[in-house]
């Protein structure tokens, strides 16, 4: 009984472990490349686990929300909506581009309390939509206090590409950032072989660029996570140690 019990608490913290090193902020369009700027496109916001789709996170209305169009950021957090998935909290909304060009969706999401962890977390995220074959500022910064530059082009990229990136604080690369990434399994269509494929790790270099090579097609997530400077309350009102992440979403396709 004892060994039973033993082998269950195990199994249940590398659970815990497993969970906790996998949450990702999604900031999911419905495309990643616009021919058609009559019709709008649907942007969805959800806290979740994105290899095994789930659980939800509850979130709290985001500080931040918008896109940045060359440069210039517009504000769309009173266009937001939203909408529960399994009774959580998630947000969502229609976006009609008026030009071409290359667009930034940014959030920045309410801090999240993590109990197994002891720490709040702030996922600032962002994704490029291109419009029209534009080509032009998917390079451009939000300013977040962490971001990714992407050194790729974060779009048209097939299965097997490499992508590549800068994690940066307060605008300056970061050495040897830890970078998570997790494959959005829309449909829980693929399953990994044990536990630890569910979330890759890979460690930037001395000037805080890593690569990745993204072995399906469907959208990726690369989240640098890093300790931020300040403590602040949890819901309790103790304080606490805070995650900042800098995410970025890529989305891949085959090559026919």
């Amino acid at each position: 009984m004892k060994n039973t019990t033993t082998k269950l608490l195990i199994a249940t913290l590398s659970t815990l472990v497993f969970t906790a090193n996998a949450h990702f902020q999604l900031l999911l369009p419905e495309k990643d490349i616009v021919d058609d700027i009559s019709v709008p496109i649907a942007v969805k916001a959800v806290f979740t686990h994105p290899m095994n789709m789930g659980p939800v996170m509850k979130m709290g209305k985001p500080v931040q929300f918008g896109v940045s169009f060359q440069n210039k950021k517009i504000n769309l957090l009173d266009k937001l909506t939203s909408y529960k998935i399994n009774g959580k909290s998630c947000f969502k909304l229609d976006y009609t581009f008026k030009q071409p060009g290359d667009y930034i969706f940014y959030i920045e999401p309410a801090p999240y309390w993590e109990p197994a962890e002891e720490k709040m977390i702030i996922h600032y995220t962002k994704v490029v939509v291109d419009v029209m074959e534009d080509g032009e500022g998917w390079d451009n910064m939000i300013g977040f206090p962490v971001e990714i530059e992407p050194l790729t082009r974060p779009y048209s990229l097939y299965k097997n590409n490499i992508f590549q990136g800068i994690v940066k604080k307060n605008g300056k690369a970061v050495p040897f950032a830890e970078v998570e990434v997790e494959y959005y399994n829309k449909e829980k269509k693929y399953k990994v072989p044990h536990g630890i494929y569910t979330t890759q790790l890979i460690k930037a270099d001395a000037n805080g660029v890593f690569s990745y090579a993204m072995p399906k097609a469907g959208w990726w997530g690369f989240a640098a996570l890093i300790d931020g400077d300040k403590k602040i309350k949890n819901p309790k009102g103790k304080e606490v140690d805070v995650e900042l992440g800098a995410l970025i979403w890529i989305k891949t396709k085959e090559m026919k």
